[in-house]
């Protein structure tokens, strides 16, 4: 047990009875406790296999490769479209946890043995990615913002693409593409 992990669980106001029973089940496992993005994160040989983070509607355990889980009982969630390896198992009470110890617990077993073969998961390239119109077009015509955005590191590509394509409309991802070319000339990400 972290002393880190302690104190995140004395603060936690919000699914700290879920957080404990959660904490004694994977404890049970190999892993090694830390605390990593202010979250309780459990790792093998220093990588990490999963987390325990809470949210509004409910808590969930995170699998960094959750992707390559087998998911026999189809429990895992895949958080949006864009998530390419990470899998959650979400739970609301205390009782659900209890009911499915037995299935997260193969599942904490099935992650550790894919730590351990050094599996990786094969993440889509900035390529594989449709790009908007809007800024498509915009590289097609200016050759300085294409040298600037191929400059930048792939995640700040995908996180351009992401941001664009989330509007629904064309003049908003027009909008957005416009309000952003500054920042990519300057060689920043979207959050930069």
């Amino acid at each position: 047990m972290n002393p880190k992990v302690d104190a995140f669980m004395s603060a936690a106001t919000k699914w700290r009875e879920e957080f404990e029973k959660l904490r004694e089940i994977i404890l049970d496992s190999e892993l090694t406790e830390e605390l990593k993005w202010g979250q309780p994160c459990y790792t093998y040989q220093g990588k990490n296999v999963l987390l325990m983070h809470g949210f509004k509607d409910y808590c969930a355990v995170l699998f960094h490769k959750g992707a390559l889980l087998q998911d026999a009982d189809g429990i895992l969630i895949r958080q949006t479209e864009n998530v390419q390896a990470g899998r959650q198992i979400r739970f609301t009470s205390v009782q659900e946890i209890r009911r499915l110890e037995r299935t997260l617990k193969a599942y904490i077993r099935e992650a550790i043995e894919v730590e351990k073969s050094g599996l990786k998961v094969e993440l889509k390239t900035t390529a594989e990615y449709a790009v908007p119109e809007e800024f498509q077009s915009r590289l097609d015509t200016d050759p300085a913002l294409k040298a600037a955005f191929e400059a930048l590191t792939p995640g700040r590509q995908r996180a351009y693409i992401f941001h664009f394509s989330q509007a629904k409309q064309p003049a908003t991802r027009a909008s957005r593409v416009e309000k952003c070319i500054p920042k990519i000339l300057d060689g920043l990400g979207l959050d930069d």
